[in-house]
């Protein structure tokens, strides 16, 4: 199997934040999303879309003692990142972002990259350190996120990453976490969602909906 993508004829300098959380979550996922433009929907998308419908509608509120800005436009020139925080908060003179997800915390690191990544964005703007930023979950849930030192670098090897496959135009290999296939939107583009039959490959099992990495293990001898 090709491990080349399509790569894109005028590649824009700065890459979405809501991409660091494709890449942080799979590489593979963030070549389709992003180099190759796919995008299919499936009830985690739709809920999150959803969710954040009046949100994007942009405003100022004050909520208790803070001022919430919805839909703040912020980049990073020094990481070439770009994107729209949820919200940026202010709180007795200090400000951070807060990302409103749906259900409940998840145990992928993904998401606290995408915040980190609103965060080093306002710090550049605001000239500023950031300590924290903030989920609020549809289940009434808050998570507070420190931008610890290797939150940051992770964060910022992301986006660097980022840059390169975008250049590169790889599209990097199947991941071997099988949890995260199955909440994937693009596991339908990505793997075999359908019965097959190679005669004498092991990877094939009766009734076993088979994704490709396993189809390529057993072709190649099991790499």
């Amino acid at each position: 199997m090709s491990t080349m993508a399509t790569t894109i004829v005028h590649a824009p300098e700065y890459i979405p934040l809501s991409m660091l959380n494709a890449l942080a979550y799979c590489p593979r996922r963030f070549v389709y999303e992003f180099v190759q433009g796919e995008m299919l929907y499936n009830e985690h998308v739709v809920e999150g879309t959803l969710l954040h419908q009046g949100i994007d509608l942009g405003g100022t509120a004050w909520v208790g003692a803070a001022v919430q800005e919805r839909r703040v436009y912020v980049w990073s020139e020094r990481l070439k990142l770009a994107g729209f925080c949820d919200v940026v908060e202010e709180r007795d003179g200090v400000q951070y972002p807060v990302e409103y997800k749906k259900g409940r915390p998840g145990k992928w690191q993904s998401d606290h990259v995408q915040l980190c990544g609103q965060a080093l964005c306002l710090e550049e703007r605001l000239g500023v350190t950031i300590a924290a930023g903030l989920f609020l979950f549809a289940a009434r849930r808050r998570e507070v996120v420190p931008f610890t030192p290797e939150l940051r670098a992770e964060t910022e090897r992301v986006a660097a990453e980022a840059q390169r496959l975008v250049a590169s135009g790889e599209l990097p290999p199947h991941l071997e976490q099988q949890a995260k296939c199955r909440d994937c939107s693009l596991k339908p583009l990505c793997c075999r969602m359908k019965y097959e039959n190679w005669r004498g490959g092991a990877w094939w099992q009766p009734g076993r909906m088979t994704c490709n990495a396993d189809r390529d293990r057993a072709v190649h001898g099991g790499r």
